[in-house]
């Protein structure tokens, strides 16, 4: 199969399964990327998400631009970076045509309190996943639970605890003279 019809396919798989944004399809992506293809490996993706995080833009599309640039470069960003955002331009349009028509309904309301949960729980999911990754000290254990309590409870900028994590990441490294 020609490499970036590959790309473009696998992402838009990926795609059609993100109800709930980029943190619902980290399993998706888990499976596809790293288990079926071996385009990245787990540590990779863990970066690309954590960059995804911090660059402007959707975190969906933040990742499949790093993959297909590793995979292909220039090209291989614009496959997968527009296989991803592809399906749900079409379900989007799709939706908007009909909504007003339906949105008053039960079913529908049910449908979707019912798509609400699912994401909820592949969320936790993902978070689990990168929990049990991340954390291999008291060190990253203590940025984890500050990160989350500075953001959750007192409202901090996520932007900010992520720079003051990699900036007490760095530091650490350095007072065990660790070099890279």
């Amino acid at each position: 199969m020609n490499p970036y019809l590959d790309l473009f396919l696998t992402f838009a798989r990926v795609g059609v399964c993100t109800f709930g944004g980029g943190y619902a399809m980290l399993p998706i992506l888990q499976r596809e990327i790293v288990d079926a293809r071996g385009w990245a490996t787990e540590d990779e993706l863990m970066d690309y998400y954590a960059i995804g995080q911090c660059t402007p833009g959707v975190i969906a599309v933040n990742t499949a631009t790093f993959i297909g640039y590793k995979m292909h470069r220039v090209a291989g960003a614009i496959c997968a970076t527009t296989g991803v955002v592809f399906p749900s331009l079409i379900i989007i349009t799709a939706i908007a045509a009909f909504i007003q028509q339906f949105s008053h309904m039960a079913a529908v309301q049910h449908a979707f309190a019912g798509i609400r949960v699912a994401v909820c729980a592949l969320v936790l999911q993902s978070v689990w996943k990168m929990a049990r990754k991340g954390v291999v000290d008291r060190l990253t254990f203590v940025i984890l639970l500050v990160t989350f309590l500075a953001v959750a409870v007192v409202g901090l900028s996520p932007v900010l605890m992520i720079v003051l994590a990699a900036a007490v990441g760095i530091l650490s490294g350095l007072f065990r003279g660790e070099r890279t």
